[in-house]
């Protein structure tokens, strides 16, 4: 219920000003005398100001802020405001109050006498300034005329305002009246309401009549083409309108007719669920309605069209013979067996429960082991349609879930786009590069895809543009990354994930046999009689010309093997038959011949043939692309016990080297190293590929060999690896990356290797011919450690000697 409370005023010649009033600040009103403005005032402090001045003499003081964003200070106030009196006041339920104030007299603000809870301020009324003159007296016609001409221009005037200016000779009151009732800033209002000199003030009036006059008239000339234009619209609509009537009755449809009935056809034969369906219904009839040549006709087309490309209902039939599905698998992939082993899983489960939700698996291990070729030889071995999408690099959100139909160009997401071309609802849709989704001001694409990757959500999948649910429950989504650590948490979570390791070197040697030496022949004309590779020759490129987990640097390797020999073939003079283009050519590419094509080796693959080497000890690392080996080096010079560490080496590895300083300093005399060696010796570490960013814990152990072994001068086996974290008491922490570093290790040529006891467990993830072919030792302690990788008489002599 509105409570009224209603205040009579008094005449303006009747008031009197009272030389103390209460400030209400206005950021945009500019209140004239002789002038009635309604104003809402809210919050607590003005409304009591409205209370205490009805209470009081009605009276208030209005002046603008000089910065409209600036605060409710007394320096943000302009000087020159307007006394007003409250007419009439309306309290509303919500606390604030509705004010009819009439303008009073102009007044200057002189000192403040009080700050809370509102300003109140001393004022002094001021007086125009004004002079009877012909001149005054056109300007104030002028004024008149110009404000006429506005009212009858401005939509938003009522005419009443002009036939009130005829009755106002005051050319005071006039000027002040035109100023309250135009469309001009509250900077150029506040200017009128300053300026005391009524000629000027109707000078300035005129100005900015004129230029509001201006804006009127091509706002006018605007509104007339409009119109003209919509005139035109109208009768184009009559007559197509009774066109369709007339063709109605002749039995014949036009062409328009004939597309939303095509349109309604296509929807039908969709299939759309309910909802979809309800809403093409909706868009359908206000097509309809719509003239072509309206904007929104593409939009609403373009709609419709999307709509009836999903595919709703249709899908592929499951090949769910299991035994099958393997032989295609084993065809496409060699090795692999946990992936393989889950898809069957998969399908024997579909072919005993048919609605089983489709898995949401991802793939992490390194670039070329074959995770993407893997999603494709899935699906076939499925009998599903392959769809792949690559989120490398992005960073909007709505790439994911499209833009909704309010923007210019908008278009459904990926998920959508993919959907429409694959022609299926469930298909194989790989998800690659997910662990390099970017996000910025735009929005997290990885937080969009927890509902597409969640099976108690992907049933409703709701893309921005299309505002309408689509079922992705029956999708197998593959998602594929080279590491786990960039992908958030609840994005991880929602996925199975397959670790994908890389391969050994009998592993390459059989991938390179059965799948990529044929395909590079293939690709360049060639035929496996006229190059040959023998086994020895491919060992030596997956040997002396690739260092990576995967096998797609050994493609490129064969395949430009492949195009030396086209090309040697393309330079010789030989007779060129049209038949058989190649007969006569035979190339053999053995172990020997392999630098003919390739030039120098690279890579030095076995380190057994190094010799023993003081201070230089072999660590294992784990990377992106699989495991790698590390050469810690380490040397003593003449200082003042410093320790210097380089190789770009991150904040855990530094650690790692000042615990093992720490422990070689604590053993000292156990060790047969000098005690006191820290204060007169240096201690310079180093990690070559200093270019290398490298960084966490495994490395301790090596780290502590390599110092014990430039302190005591006793050399390194040079066929040992090691990895694992140290402590200060020389207790050897288990790492991660085993299965990566023992592979590195074994390609690198090591044929020892020291792991934590903690880590033995890992070692059944390790291939069995691997297994074989090294021996492992697992240390508790870095005593065991040293023994093994220290020259075994040396190391005996050093353990044995007094603490």
């Amino acid at each position: 219920m509105v409570q009224q409370d209603t205040v009579e005023a008094e005449t303006v010649d009747e008031v009197s000003i009272p030389l103390e009033l209460p400030v209400l600040p206005s950021r945009e009103t500019v209140i004239f005398p002789y002038v009635i403005v309604p104003m809402a005032v809210e919050g607590e402090n003005w409304v009591k100001l409205i209370d205490d001045a009805v209470l009081s003499d009605k009276m208030i003081a209005l002046f603008t802020l000089k910065e409209a964003d600036g605060g409710v200070t007394l320096g943000n106030i302009n000087e020159i405001g307007t006394a007003a009196a409250i007419a009439r006041m309306i309290r509303l339920p919500d606390g604030s109050v509705q004010v009819l104030l009439q303008g009073m007299s102009r007044i200057v603000r002189r000192d403040a006498i009080q700050a809370e809870p509102y300003i109140k301020v001393r004022v002094e009324p001021l007086r125009d300034i004004q002079q009877p003159s012909l001149e005054l007296q056109a300007l104030r016609r002028t004024v008149a005329d110009q404000f006429q001409k506005a009212v009858s221009l401005a939509p938003n005037l009522p005419p009443e305002l002009g036939m009130a200016v005829e009755n106002i000779q005051d050319p005071a009151r006039l000027a002040d009246f035109v100023a309250a009732n135009s469309s001009i800033s509250t900077k150029e209002k506040q200017e009128l309401l300053e300026t005391l000199d009524v000629a000027e003030r109707l000078k300035k009036a005129s100005a900015f009549l004129s230029r509001e006059l201006e804006i009127l008239e091509i706002g006018s000339k605007i509104q007339s083409q409009i119109k003209s234009q919509m005139d035109k619209a109208q009768r184009d609509y009559y007559i197509r309108a009774q066109l369709k009537a007339l063709q109605k009755e002749l039995g014949e449809d036009d062409e328009r007719t004939s597309e939303i009935n095509e349109l309604r056809e296509r929807l039908n034969a969709a299939q759309l669920p309910e909802e979809a369906m309800t809403e093409a219904d909706r868009e359908l009839e206000r097509l309809a309605k719509m003239p072509p040549g309206a904007a929104e006709y593409t939009v609403s087309r373009t709609y419709l069209d999307w709509l009836i490309a999903l595919p709703w209902a249709k899908s592929t039939e499951d090949r769910l013979d299991v035994n099958d599905a393997q032989r295609i698998l084993d065809e496409d992939h060699f090795d692999l067996e946990k992936v393989k082993e889950r898809i069957l899983e998969y399908l024997a489960v579909r072919k005993i429960k048919q609605d089983t939700r489709g898995p949401i698996l991802c793939f992490v291990g390194p670039p070329g082991v074959g995770k993407t070729s893997l999603g494709q030889s899935i699906a076939r071995s499925m009998g599903r349609r392959f769809i792949r999408i690559s989120l490398g690099g992005v960073r909007d959100e709505a790439d994911i879930r499209g833009h909704r139909r309010t923007y210019v160009g908008a278009l459904p997401g990926r998920i959508s786009h993919a959907m429409r071309r694959v022609e299926s609802s469930n298909p194989v849709f790989m998800l690659d590069e997910v662990d390099k989704l970017g996000a910025d001001f735009r929005g997290d694409p990885a937080s969009a895809l927890l509902e597409v990757l969640d099976p108690a959500q992907n049933f409703s999948f709701v893309d921005h543009y299309l505002d309408v649910a689509f079922d992705l429950s029956k999708v197998m989504f593959i998602a594929t990354a080279n590491v786990l650590d960039t992908i958030p948490p609840p994005l991880r979570d929602r996925m199975e994930v397959i670790y994908i390791s890389g391969y050994t070197e009998p592993q390459k040697l059989e991938i390179a046999k059965r799948y990529l030496v044929q395909r590079q022949l293939n690709e360049h004309g060639l035929t496996a009689e006229v190059v040959q590779f023998a086994d020895e020759g491919l060992v030596e490129v997956i040997r002396n010309y690739t260092r990576e987990s995967g096998v797609r640097n050994l493609e490129r390797e064969i395949a430009t093997i492949c195009r030396k020999v086209a090309r040697k073939w393309a330079q010789s003079s030989g007779p060129w038959e049209k038949d058989s283009p190649l007969a006569g050519l035979q190339v053999v590419v053995d172990g020997a011949g392999v630098a003919e094509f390739l030039g120098p080796a690279r890579f030095h693959w076995d380190v057994a043939e190094k010799a023993d080497e003081i201070g230089v000890a072999t660590g294992l690392a784990w990377t992106e692309v699989g495991g790698d080996v590390l050469f810690i080096e380490a040397s003593v010079v003449p200082g003042r016990g410093s320790l210097l560490l380089t190789g770009k080496l991150g904040e855990v590895m530094q650690e790692s080297a000042r615990a093992a300083l720490t422990y070689a300093r604590s053993r000292a005399k156990s060790l047969g190293i000098p005690q006191n060696f820290y204060e007169k010796k240096d201690i310079h570490i180093h990690v070559p590929a200093g270019a290398i960013p490298k960084d966490g814990p495994s490395a301790g152990i090596t780290m502590a060999t390599a110092l014990v072994s430039a302190l005591s001068k006793r050399p390194v086996n040079k066929d040992v690896a090691m990895t694992g974290e140290i402590t200060l008491r020389g207790k050897v922490l288990p790492i991660g990356g085993v299965r990566e570093k023992v592979l590195a290790a074994h390609r690198a040529g090591a044929r020892t290797i020291i792991l934590p006891k903690d880590n033995r467990k890992d070692i059944d993830e390790v291939p069995p011919e691997v297994r074989e072919d090294i021996k492992f030792i697992f240390a508790e302690h870095v005593d065991e450690v040293l023994s093994a990788a220290l020259k075994p008489k040396q190391v005996r002599e050093m353990l044995a000697a007094p603490n």
